[in-house]
């Protein structure tokens, strides 16, 4: 049995292994080398007596691939598993294959640039999500005590917006007036989502308990993810767990038909059931919710539309209909109102007609 605290075993032919660090791979994970004695007490002079002759990295010598290694181990603690396999990801397929063996202290913006240039097979998305792991590598290896002179603000990749697809009004009557009819419990989850701009995964998390029809609220507490797996056996698996930020905890009020659909069809499902699948032992995860929604909008015949589209057509009717950025903004559970405002409200050219026909309107404009 190994002594507590030590990497040390006794051996079935009797004798006594320990190992230690020898260095490090390229990619930052540990080198061990083994040794052994005919007892514990031999053991030990012969590990002290191998540690010395290990030569020491100094922190400004150490590889981008070795801070890489520190900083994953680090964000691992901070972050949701689906952001950590994402950084994780990022860093074994793209950073540490060819920076990995940079000295931190060597690296320059060239470097960088260079680097982010042999990727342009990536959307430029994907490059700039490598490109923010990069910085926030190298800012950990600075507060670690690297000493480098590379300026990460003069290299930036340039993300061109794409146009959000919104369903416009007669688009969503005509999806409304579909889910209205022969209405079964993913057609309402996708009703529920039109009307109040709950993300995919948040949907499929709700749950009986989730619903108050003393206060018409629904409460997000929680979102339903797939995420990747460290056990050889299964490589991924369905996570319910807390939502994308703290802000995104929060409670949506309902009225009208979603209201009426919600007591006929929720009312009486045990608190613990899944409100897709109306079961407590069943859950509907997203992936599958998507497949339902895509035959949805197939049904009705109309293009382009992803489920994310039902959440920025909610925040549109919201403006439309004159609500305030800050009241929006909560209830699409943002953390400020600049991400309301960038990538979620979108004024249709009815809407744009309306204001212009005010403005002309006005005292200002009068003859």
């Amino acid at each position: 049995m190994p002594r507590r605290g030590e990497n040390i075993y006794k051996r079935k032919d009797g004798r006594w292994e320990g190992r230690l660090i020898a260095g490090r791979k390229p990619d930052g994970t540990a080198r061990y080398r083994s040794v052994y004695g005919r007892s514990y007490s031999e053991l030990k002079i012969k590990l002290q007596s191998a540690k010395s002759t290990i030569p020491k990295t100094k922190a400004n010598d150490s590889t981008f691939s070795y801070y890489t290694q520190q900083w994953l181990q680090t964000v691992k603690l901070k972050c949701k598993q689906s952001t950590y396999n994402k950084y994780h990801n990022i860093c074994k397929n793209h950073i540490v294959p060819i920076l990995g063996e940079f000295k931190v202290q060597e690296l320059s913006s060239d470097d960088i640039s260079c680097f982010l240039s042999s990727k342009t097979q990536l959307a430029p998305k994907t490059l700039n999500d490598i490109l923010c792991v990069i910085k926030m590598i190298y800012s950990y290896a600075v507060v670690c005590g690297c000493s480098g002179s590379l300026c990460m603000n003069t290299v930036s990749v340039r993300v061109p917006q794409k146009p959000m697809r919104v369903l416009s009004v007669q688009e969503q009557k005509k999806l409304t007036d579909y889910l209205l009819t022969d209405t079964d419990l993913y057609k309402l989850g996708t009703y529920l989502t039109l009307c109040t701009g709950v993300r995919i995964g948040e949907l499929c998390a709700l749950k009986r308990c989730n619903i108050s029809f003393e206060d018409n609220t629904i409460h997000i507490g929680t979102t339903m993810q797939r995420v990747q797996t460290d056990d050889d056996t299964k490589k991924t698996e369905v996570m319910i767990t807390e939502p994308k930020s703290r802000c995104s905890v929060r409670d949506i009020p309902v009225s009208g038909k979603l209201l009426e659909l919600m007591c006929k069809y929720y009312s009486k499902l045990p608190n613990e059931a899944f409100l897709l699948s109306g079961s407590s032992e069943r859950f509907v995860e997203p992936c599958m919710m998507r497949y339902h929604f895509a035959n949805q909008i197939k049904t009705c015949g109309l293009a382009s539309v992803k489920f994310h589209t039902l959440r920025h057509s909610f925040a549109t009717r919201c403006i439309e209909a004159g609500i305030d950025i800050r009241t929006l903004s909560e209830i699409l559970g943002h953390e400020n109102v600049n991400i309301t405002l960038n990538r979620y409200v979108h004024s249709s050219m009815e809407h744009k007609r309306e204001s212009i026909e005010k403005l002309y309107s006005s005292l200002a404009y009068s003859p």
